[in-house]
């Protein structure tokens, strides 16, 4: 059987003055970091994997990489998996 993923997608808000997660459709990132040099999407993979407790590595920015609308895959956790992770 196939390891379990869910793709999330999300709209990031670089140079924020907080960084949050705003949970609706879409779900927003909010985050201190610029838009330069990956440093936003880093952000983002770091955000999102502490907040799910997994590690970085299986958290992946996989569309959207110079855009404010990003895909990211989670890797070994299903939709369900990540909305229960988050609360919702």
């Amino acid at each position: 059987m196939p390891e379990p993923e869910c793709l999330l997608d999300v709209r990031v808000t670089p140079r924020a003055s907080r960084n949050a997660w705003v949970w609706g459709d879409p779900v927003r990132c909010l985050t201190t970091k610029p838009p330069v040099d990956g440093e936003a999407n880093e952000a983002v993979v770091a955000s999102l994997a502490k907040l799910l407790g997994i590690a970085k590595s299986r958290v992946e920015v996989v569309a959207g990489h110079k855009s404010r609308d990003k895909r990211v895959r989670i890797a070994g956790m299903s939709a369900d998996d990540v909305r229960q992770a988050l609360g919702g």
